[in-house]
């Protein structure tokens, strides 16, 4: 990671920093002591790095809360040394098959044959060489090549001095085939190092270590998948579950899978929470939410945005869980430091602005009329309609002029109409002035967009073809009273319009701001938008409307020359983000001085286009949206769609 880059989390973080002072403070925490939750990053900071590598841990400090614990699966060596692995099959998480080649062998892992290589047959010496890497095949390959040795537990005590040290143990029963204690193991090295936690999913290893470690250190029972059997008492999870007194008497907290908590239905929407923190915490027990990933799959509920998730089992309003373990604890800890247990009901609209994308078109199919409530719901400055216009000359509210990109036309009687204008676009499509305004609504239903199937990302299933086409007018009725700074027309294909239909967009719309009551107020300003010069020149001689020059291509910077030109027709220009922060092989490489030098020019500056997919984002904005949007506010102060 680059020096600016971490200097920019430091920055950023002061803020958190002092907001978490505050939040452990606050009275209104809902975790059974009353205090923050704990944010416990799982092999440090392995969304990025590889787990449990010397970067994964280090760079926690950087992008995290001063108090986040540092988590270690801990797996002993032939030598009966404890090491920090994520996997008990090192094939998983290390080079070891380059390496040692003919090293796999076939063990009992809690009773099913697995094949692979083991720490249990090597010594620390013999791994020496084994670097870490990736566990995740769909994360970042780039760290992968940097060597990273294996730690021991006491490495990371040592190399990093860290607030508190978790420890989980995960197959004690497999270690005694080799006649290796974890127990003595983790009772002996707790003498050396101060270890806050310790976890394990196996009864008889934690009431063997209770009592025998510090007084200090909290005992966590871990549950696995309600359906699995715990190996010593041969009882399912789920069955154990229901007897929280029992798990008391040897543990203080316990430790679960997210679903626990919030179940997720087969298509993967958020069912009723349980009742288990509440239960646990009326037994005296703290509980500990885990499998949280940025770049993993979240409930549709939460629109890909983990500080959204995060948010659910912390600041509900019903209850909050002890602490959460997390490949991202960037993420958690903006949760618990800047975001929980804020004042809602008021909506500041201020810097940046935020300008909404087709509405909220991440939730529902764009331009309806609910993406359009969601936005406003959502606490957006400026909605957006981009103005398509029929074959009956009515303006609708359209992503696309090709009806193809978001409504079911292809599934209409109107599919056989697709064509080819390269005026307009240089693939086939059915376009807006193809169909009356009746057609369209009769006929068609809006279609959400979906601009990451690749990764199977779909958006909102449920709603995919939900909501009712907007007209212009209906979209000016439907603003007119809502709180909002402004709302935005986006103009595209004028010239063809006009020349090809005989159609005046530009007069058209200047008509119908007026009929809404738009040039008679002033409490919501009104932004045009548009590539084409011309669209803004014939707005800026008839109105006094603020313009926006759209670039939809990738620039670096802009020449005195095109700054002059620009100003006489426009008062802020719309660039995209790979402008701002060009990219390589999913990695920002440097900010460019594009949003400096139109700001210099006088000239306000909006970004396109922000998603919360994580597959949008470079891979040093975190898999977080919050985070890209807080690094182009803070390094590029620029303002965001």
């Amino acid at each position: 990671m680059r020096a600016g880059h971490v200097c920019s989390v430091l920055a950023s973080l002061v803020l958190l920093w002092l907001g978490v002072a505050a939040a452990q403070e606050a009275s209104s925490w809902k975790t059974l002591s009353g205090k923050a939750p704990a944010v416990v990053a799982k092999g440090g900071f392995s969304g990025v790095f590889p787990d449990s590598s010397e970067d994964a841990y280090r760079f926690v400090q950087y992008a995290s809360l001063p108090d986040t614990i540092l988590y270690c699966d801990v797996r002993l060596t032939k030598d009966e040394l404890g090491i920090c692995l994520p996997d008990i099959k090192m094939d998983n998480c290390t080079d070891i098959a380059d390496i040692y080649a003919q090293g796999q062998k076939t063990y009992l892992v809690n009773g099913v044959p697995t094949s692979g290589w083991f720490s249990v047959d090597y010594n620390i010496t013999e791994l020496g060489p084994i670097p870490l890497v990736r566990s995740i095949s769909s994360r970042s390959p780039r760290f992968d090549s940097n060597s990273y040795a294996i730690l021991a537990v006491e490495d990371v005590q040592s190399k990093f001095k860290p607030p508190g040290i978790w420890l989980n143990v995960q197959h004690d029963r497999f270690y005694s085939q080799f006649n290796l204690s974890m127990r003595n193991y983790i009772i002996s090295v707790s003498k050396r190092v101060v270890v806050n936690y310790i976890s394990s999913p196996e009864v008889t290893f934690l009431t063997s270590v209770h009592g025998r470690v510090s007084n200090k250190t909290k005992l966590v029972f871990r549950f696995l998948d309600e359906s699995t059997l715990e190996p010593s008492m041969n009882k399912t999870y789920g069955s154990i579950l229901k007897n929280l007194t029992f798990i008391k008497t040897f543990a203080s907290g316990i430790l679960v899978p997210k679903s626990y908590i919030w179940p997720t239905s087969s298509d993967n929407y958020l069912q009723p929470h349980t009742s288990v923190v509440d239960d646990a915490h009326k037994a005296g027990l703290e509980v500990y939410a885990a499998d949280f990933a940025n770049d993993f799959m979240l409930s549709y509920n939460h629109s890909y945005d983990p500080l959204a998730e995060y948010l659910s089992f912390i600041d509900n309003g019903v209850f909050s869980v002890d602490g959460v373990l997390s490949d991202f604890p960037v993420t958690p800890s903006e949760a618990i430091g800047c975001f929980a247990n804020l004042n809602k009901s008021n909506t500041d609209h201020g810097k940046p602005m935020i300008i909404s994308h087709n509405g909220a078109s991440g939730n529902y199919p764009g331009c309806t009329d609910l993406a359009y409530k969601k936005a406003v719901d959502d606490g957006a400055d400026v909605i957006d309609c981009p103005v398509q216009v029929t074959k009956d000359g009515v303006l609708v509210c359209m992503s696309s002029v090709n009806l193809m990109d978001d409504t079911t036309v292809s599934r209409s009687q109107f599919a056989s109409q697709t064509t080819v204008i390269k005026d307009v676009q240089s693939v086939q499509g059915v376009f807006t002035f193809n169909l009356t305004w009746d057609d369209i609504v009769k006929n068609l239903r809006p279609k959400i967009s979906t601009p990451f199937t690749i990764y199977r990302l779909d958006r909102n299933p449920r709603y995919r073809n939900a909501g009712n086409f907007m007209r212009l007018s209906d979209f000016l009725d439907f603003t007119k009273d809502k709180d909002l700074s402004g709302i935005m027309i986006s103009i595209e294909h004028a010239a063809f319009v006009a020349e090809e239909l005989g159609f005046d967009m530009v007069d058209t719309v200047i008509k119908a701001l007026g009929d809404a009551g738009y040039n008679n107020q002033t409490s919501q300003k009104v932004m045009i938008q548009s590539t084409n010069s011309s669209v803004l020149e014939k707005f800026k001689q008839q109105t006094k409307y603020d313009l926006v020059y759209m670039i939809n291509e990738v620039v670096r910077d802009a020449a005195p020359s095109s700054l002059t030109d620009i100003k006489k027709f426009a008062s802020a220009v719309s660039v995209d983000t790979g402008s701002v922060f060009p990219e390589s092989h999913h990695f920002t490489m440097y900010k460019t001085n594009l949003v400096q030098t139109l700001q210099n020019a006088g000239l306000s500056v909006y970004v396109y286009t922000l998603m919360n997919e994580f597959a949008s984002q470079a891979y040093d904005f975190f898999s977080d949206p919050t985070k890209q949007i807080n690094w182009y506010v803070t390094a590029a102060g620029e303002w965001m769609a």
